[in-house]
């Protein structure tokens, strides 16, 4: 019943009245519900491949008035995320699969946890809506109105409240690195070479293509310690290659770095061990 009732508030509560709960309800809007929300906690990026489903947490804060009963069996709270303008049509949405699990910290507030799942198999998102985000929340309070009742349902006695701008993530493809370095083993200042190849998720193809034209930082660690030292900065070729050169001094691990950008999750490759004679 609450899955029934959720697809209702959002496909009817949240477009004109004309279109509300199909040919179900009678004339009129829902009417505006005394809450509000804040505090609303996310992960700063949520990076995203090709076909798993990635998971975001989120937390927020729900204040309501004594008229708004937040424990009735058909009062609803979820989180979304929306990239554009809030209340346009019009702007990609994402929405978590359940509705948010609301515990009164005190008579008029409550602290709502939920997740929102994206599906990049599915198509939730287009390689254009990489970046940033932001955060909203809705309440539904049917107050006994039973959307699936026929034409005894009566959306004017409905209350529903939605509230965007209360945070912002970053959305990011995400970013495949490799690195193999060589020769192995090497003579101490001899040239040692490590190649590699940077991709990312394409959302639409579904597929990790090359990223072409960026930064890659070629770094070392000396075999003993647990910190990594930039040598020098190459780019990616127009096939996403990567190609650096170094001179051998001590033994080590050689890995390349990408630091990302505003669309696109940073990424470090593995570090490839070269022992140096």
């Amino acid at each position: 019943m609450a899955a029934a009732l959720g697809a209702l508030a959002l496909s009817a509560l949240a477009v004109p009245s004309a279109q509300a709960a199909d040919s179900a309800a009678t004339s009129g809007t829902p009417y505006t519900l005394a809450v509000s929300f804040s505090n609303f906690k996310i992960a700063k990026s949520i990076k995203v491949g090709t076909s798993a489903m990635v998971s975001a947490p989120v937390s927020y804060t729900l204040t309501h008035d004594a008229s708004v009963d937040i424990t009735a069996d058909d009062f609803f709270s979820e989180p979304f995320l929306y990239r554009g303008t809030f209340g346009d049509d019009d702007t990609p949405q994402l929405f978590s699969d359940d509705f948010a699990t609301c515990t009164a910290t005190s008579s008029t507030t409550a602290t709502c946890k939920a997740t929102i799942n994206i599906y990049p198999a599915d198509d939730d998102l287009l390689n254009s809506q990489a970046g940033t985000w932001e955060a909203g929340a809705d309440a539904t309070a049917f107050n006994g109105q039973d959307p699936t009742g026929g034409s005894g349902f009566d959306i004017s006695k409905v209350g529903f409240k939605d509230q965007g701008g209360l945070a912002s993530t970053s959305v990011l493809r995400l970013a495949k690195l490799t690195a193999n370095a060589g020769p192995e083993p090497v003579a101490k200042g001899k040239t040692i070479t490590t190649t590699g190849k940077l991709t990312r998720a394409d959302w639409q193809s579904h597929t990790y293509k090359a990223f072409t034209k960026q930064p890659v930082k070629l770094q070392f660690k000396k075999a003993g310690t647990s910190t990594y030292t930039t040598v020098k900065t190459v780019y990616s070729d127009t096939s996403g290659n990567v190609k650096a050169t170094a001179t051998a001094a001590s033994d080590g691990y050689w890995r390349l770095s990408f630091a990302g950008t505003t669309t696109t999750a940073s990424v470090n490759a593995t570090g490839d061990y070269v022992d140096v004679k």
